[in-house]
């Protein structure tokens, strides 16, 4: 045998070892967390439609397969582990008869199946799609729903062939964490709002924050009768009667210097001057928040720092209500929340402020007491509590006053008030906080309609413009890129809303995990609800926050273009080369600019996934296109650093779903 021959019976047998060791087995799509791979926004489910229903198409039922609802990605890290992935595809009958759905299957980049249009009645198609090598799969169903629901479809009998049992991953997260915004000095520097609002009469907490080294002391001059100031703390608190706009000079010292800010205290109708600027429990902890959780919260916010910075509210969501009862008879808190007036005296003497959740329904989202009833007395009987989901509506007796009446007795300062929005619902409670007798911010959620904006406008605090955000980029895509005919309602006392902010670990959808957004998309997310003047509300547990979701969420300079005392939205004004420009104005009359990457998203199925290969964009920033003519000395905001003078145009590098956030202040 020569030894070329020879050479090819051994890599032949080999080739042959190597096959027969690598077994294949199949695995069913509706086996696997399916909700840990979705980066759409509407629900997932395995084996059933989305709507929890048997899966029908065509008159004919399957036992396998996943729901989804609308626009839906699912996105697999398979390693080149997998052989194939069949199924069938079809619209539910249960679903909208007019609207076209569009199934794709993607592979590295590269379109496997497309299904072409599809609608009810069609019959079912079959999917069988090789995958040797495909490292990342992409499952996609592309629906121009328009806002509509029940716009169901199905992945029926959907199963991977996999070797070696292998389970597919979610898409790596292993981008480099890179932090931009320097250390704050010792030095002391006021960060908290240039403008407060407060009603007549009504209980005034205002913090001064300040960053700086410790031990500090504060000092206002021009505080009208009725407040006072613990100078150690900084804690602005009493009353006022007069209305009036005063004029407040805050200081703040320490060993290395001192720091003054001017403050427009206005003593009126109108509160909510800035957005608000905190926490929300529910992507932390869901059903599973307690007062332990609440308070270790508050400590949290102070501990690492936050409160410094202007992060003020810690609010609890659904899942603290008890039955009714008290001298109101209004919703008590649970057994998870004893001592409850007591938490909140403790929360307001760190320096920051209370919120919690109510529903105008028989039953709150998670299944609690909400603010109506069917029965005179408000109860809550066994019988509710066993099929809570069909109480999921405004009853015929309203408990408002009570509500509200409570919830100012506890000190509560903020409201997020949970249902499909109607007017009279959001009316009745916003008329029941004014006569309180406290300031409560009103946030209502979710989905309000666009239609009854100027209602939201009149009657809230802020409201919120979409659906529940899921930690994807295609989620954060479609709550905060596409505000923009939102922006010319929004303003001082009346915030658009996109929702919490995900970032740290969250629970959205699965268990608390790290958010799936990249460090790029982070800091366009920040950057965009900062331009928009939105609540900027932490999601994930503040004790758990590590260094780089830290430094997002502490650059003053970012934070301030969220409280700017004008109160503008940034518009859309421009997209060029999968580049969109955000311009806002601000009150002392420079501008603030946004260059988000945006890499074409949603304008083909591949845009959907995130391939691992994308790259950075040079862009030259023409400022006469946006408008701004003359001379601007240019400012990175997350650098903090000054860029130079500039008038016709600035080039930069933008990474891939990333942001570039200039401060445009004009020179004479």
């Amino acid at each position: 045998m020569t030894k070329r021959l020879a050479r090819l019976v051994i890599c032949f047998f080999y080739s042959a070892t190597v096959a027969f060791s690598q077994t294949t087995s199949s695995l069913w799509l509706d086996d696997l967390p399916t909700k840990s791979f979705s980066e759409g926004i509407p629900a997932v489910l395995p084996k059933t439609t989305a709507a929890g229903d048997s899966i029908v198409m065509h008159g004919t039922y399957f036992n396998r397969g996943v729901g989804v609802n609308a626009t839906s990605i699912l996105a697999f890290f398979l390693d080149g582990k997998a052989t194939e992935f069949t199924a069938l595809v079809g619209v539910d009958d249960k679903g909208i008869k007019e609207l076209p759905h569009r199934f794709y299957v993607i592979g590295d980049r590269k379109i496997l199946f497309d299904s072409g249009d599809m609608r009810l009645g069609d019959e079912p198609k079959n999917v069988a799609v090789p995958l040797n090598g495909i490292k990342r799969l992409g499952l996609l169903v592309k629906v121009d729903d328009a806002g509509r629901t029940k716009v169901y479809s199905n992945w029926a009998n959907a199963r991977l062939v996999v070797r070696d049992n292998y389970l597919p991953q979610t898409i790596p997260n292993t981008d480099e964490r890179y932090i931009l915004t320097p250390p704050t000095p010792k030095t002391p520097k006021i960060n908290s709002a240039r403008v407060f609002g407060a009603t007549p009469g009504n209980p005034v907490l205002y913090t001064i924050a300040a960053t700086g080294e410790r031990p500090m002391r504060f000092s206002a001059k021009g505080l009208p009768a009725g407040l006072s100031l613990d100078v150690q703390t900084g804690l602005i608190t009493g009353k006022v009667v007069q209305r009036g706009t005063y004029k407040v000079t805050l200081t703040a010292r320490n060993a290395f210097g001192q720091a003054t800010q001017n403050l427009n205290l206005k003593i009126g109708d109108a509160i909510a001057l800035t957005p608000p600027i905190g926490w929300n429990g529910w992507n932390s902890w869901a059903r599973n928040i307690d007062r332990e959780k609440v308070i270790a919260s508050a400590k949290a916010m102070v501990r690492m720092g936050l409160s410094q910075h202007g992060w003020t509210y810690i609010n609890i969501d659904d899942a603290w209500q008890g039955q009714r009862g008290g001298k109101f008879n209004a919703i008590q808190p649970n057994e998870k929340f004893p001592k409850f007036r007591e938490m909140v005296d403790f929360i307001h003497r760190l320096g920051l402020k209370v919120g919690v959740y109510s529903t105008p329904m028989i039953t709150s989202y998670a299944g609690y007491v909400g603010g109506s009833s069917n029965l005179k007395d408000g109860g809550f009987p066994d019988s509710i509590q066993a099929n809570k989901r069909a109480f999921r509506y405004v009853g015929n007796y309203r408990f408002e006053t009570q509500d509200a009446r409570q919830l100012a007795e506890w000190g509560i300062d903020y409201l997020k008030y949970d249902w499909r929005i109607d007017v009279p619902s959001a009316e009745r409670m916003s008329v029941a906080l004014k006569n309180s007798g406290r300031d409560i911010f009103y946030s209502i959620s979710n989905s309000a309609p666009f239609a009854s904006v100027t209602d939201w406008v009149r009657l809230t605090n802020s409201y919120r413009t979409g659906p529940d955000i899921r930690d994807s980029w295609n989620s954060l895509y479609v709550s905060a890129f596409t505000l923009d005919k939102w922006a010319p309602y929004a303003g001082p006392g009346h915030w658009n809303d996109p929702d919490m902010m995900i970032l740290g670990n969250v629970t959205t959808g699965t268990q608390l995990h790290p958010t799936r957004l990249t460090p790029d998309e982070q800091y366009s997310h920040v950057s965009l609800f900062s331009l928009l003047s939105a609540p900027l509300l932490i999601g994930c547990p503040i004790e758990q926050l590590d260094a780089f979701t830290l430094n997002l969420l502490t650059n003053d300079e970012v934070i301030e273009i969220d409280q700017d005392p004008l109160g503008k939205s940034a518009r859309l004004l421009r997209e060029e080369n999968g580049v969109q420009i955000w311009l806002k104005p601000l009150e002392d009359g420079s501008f603030a600019v946004g260059l988000f990457n945006i890499g074409d998203f949603g304008k083909t199925p591949e845009s959907y996934f995130r391939w691992g290969d994308e790259t950075a964009k040079s862009f030259t920033f023409d400022l006469a296109n946006v408008g701004l003519n003359g001379h601007y000395r240019l400012r990175d905001v997350w650098r903090q650093k000054t860029l130079g003078v500039v008038e016709t145009s600035f080039k930069t590098e933008i990474r891939h779903h990333g942001v570039v956030l200039l401060r445009l202040f004009p020179k004479k």
